[in-house]
């Protein structure tokens, strides 16, 4: 029986009013690729700051090669060939490639840094990892996601790794980048290195897993299973507790309002996307599908104001917006749930209360003063109507997982009663828990009247929610009409040929 490369038992971390992770276990083999599952807040992140050294147990062991180990922080941890990934990227922007290959062990001799040698060897990991177009002297900040995903794993290479850990790393890649990183994962495997994958996409952990661990409330509820045999919907029950199948809430049986209270019209920025036209009526959810680099989330931020249109108008309610105003588009009664919902939605730093009631400030002033016990009170229902976890209103929106940081963002825009609701990627790195939560939320809004556009990369998502779509091409529309009228196969018949409908 082969050895397992790391065995992790009975991990228990603590902490203030929080017990994260109670009696985890673990074991990963030699070249394998080990899926990590659970819902946000299931205590995941916690488990992979243990391995990496970033924070110690307050009970339990870590045996590494048969033996028990203290990974007393990340340069230990990466001693003993235990490398980590994270989602949030932390490579410098304004140093080089090869820099940040080797960041904090520089190849260098006598004691000065040799640069030409480093960048000789910061080509060679590229090349290994299928990647020998990335020079080692461009600046990190002019890749794409999916190349400085590439540059982390040489970093994590330029050491001797035994065991790669990565966290989410397909959540800003699109499908042809995915596929090229499943090659360089199992082109990894075969030199022997182990990888830990953690992802919310249970068809990824179907394709490139071969055994998977499932945490549930900070406890390991299964261990060991094989990734390609155990049936989705088990997988689905061991992580939520309960059955959840890939379902969307009922569509309303017909919309009771008449006439668009959102009217798009010839909108039009070059080399981004043209003459695009549509309406939404008072609780209709309106689907805009497309591969990446379609337009879709363009159209989003130059409706909401973030960019200014070329030509076209954008009308609310029958009045024509001002191109290129966050503040005239908020003013008409419009709201935005971007796609990159922590560097463009949330304050990370500041509380629960203060993140929902941001664009409602004024349903709370008095004499120019917030009233914050007011404040704190339309908070608390938020919190507890969305369910929130966990339920204190004062907690900094940094520590929230990801479902419950997007459940915060819908929250203050129902806070605000807007009439228009742009959504952008609304799951993305949200666990299927919460994810139907979210579903059940936009159909809620959607009975309250709201109007909604949404973008998705998953087109099943879109399919399921909306009530009619808008399919994108190179920026131009390809068809229009019912979202139950068209299925998945014909939505990327259209966006990959063109054809029109």
């Amino acid at each position: 029986m082969t050895m397992p490369l790391l065995q992790m038992h009975g991990i228990v971390k603590e902490f203030p009013g929080v017990r994260a992770l109670d009696g985890v276990d673990l074991e990963v083999l030699p070249a394998e690729v080990h899926c990590l599952l659970g819902q946000n807040g299931a205590g995941k992140s916690t488990l992979i700051k243990v391995l990496s050294g970033a924070h110690q147990p307050d009970e339990g062991t870590v045996t590494w090669l048969g033996e028990e180990v203290r990974l007393a922080n990340p340069i230990a941890a990466m001693r003993r060939g235990i490398a980590t990934i994270y989602q949030e990227l932390d490579l410098v922007d304004g140093l080089s490639v090869a820099e940040n290959i080797y960041l904090g062990h520089e190849v260098s001799s006598a004691g000065f840094s040799r640069r030409g040698d480093a960048q000789r060897a910061a080509a060679a990991l590229l090349a290994r990892l299928g990647h020998p177009e990335i020079s080692p002297r461009w600046e990190v900040s002019r890749l794409s996601a999916a190349g400085k995903q590439i540059v982390s794993m040489a970093r994590a290479l330029s050491h001797d790794v035994k065991l790669i850990v990565m966290d989410e790393p397909s959540a800003v890649l699109d499908q042809e980048e995915v596929k090229r990183l499943f090659g360089v994962i199992r082109d990894l495997t075969t030199e022997g290195v182990a990888v830990v994958y953690i992802s919310h996409r249970l068809e990824e952990i179907r394709s490139i897993g071969d055994r998977v661990t499932v945490l549930k409330d900070g406890r390991t509820v299964a261990t060991g299973l094989p990734a390609k045999q155990t049936p989705t919907p088990e997988i689905i029950r061991l992580m939520t507790g309960r059955s959840i199948e890939y379902v969307f809430p009922p569509r309303r049986a017909e919309l009771v309002a008449d006439g668009a209270v959102l009217e798009v019209r010839g909108l039009t920025r070059p080399r981004e996307f043209h003459d695009i036209d549509f309406d939404v009526r008072p609780g209709e959810v309106f689907g805009l599908v497309g591969l990446v680099g379609s337009g879709r989330s363009e159209i989003l931020e130059t409706i909401f104001g973030v960019r200014k249109a070329v030509a076209g108008t954008v009308s609310v309610k029958g009045k024509p917006l001002r191109s290129g105003s966050v503040d005239a588009a908020v003013s008409a009664g419009l709201g935005m749930a971007p796609e990159e919902r922590k560097s463009q939605a949330l304050l990370l730093e500041e509380s629960i209360v203060n993140n929902l009631t941001v664009a409602s400030l004024r349903q709370f002033a008095r004499a120019s003063f917030v009233q914050r016990d007011d404040e704190l009170k339309a908070a608390k229902q938020q919190v507890k109507a969305l369910d929130i976890r966990p339920h204190d209103p004062t907690r900094e929106a940094r520590t929230l997982s990801g479902g419950n940081q997007q459940k915060v963002v819908l929250g203050r825009w129902l806070l605000k009663g807007c009439d228009v609701l742009l959504l952008d990627e609304p799951t993305r790195g949200v666990d299927v828990g919460a994810r139907s939560e979210i579903y059940a939320l936009v159909r809620r809004l959607s009975e309250n009247g709201v109007a909604m556009v949404l973008v998705s990369s998953e087109v099943p998502e879109v399919l399921g929610l909306a009530d009619r779509v808008l399919v994108l091409r190179e920026g131009r529309a390809v068809y229009h009409g019912p979202a139950d009228e068209i299925d998945e196969s014909r939505v990327l018949d259209l966006v990959m040929e063109g054809s029109a409908a």
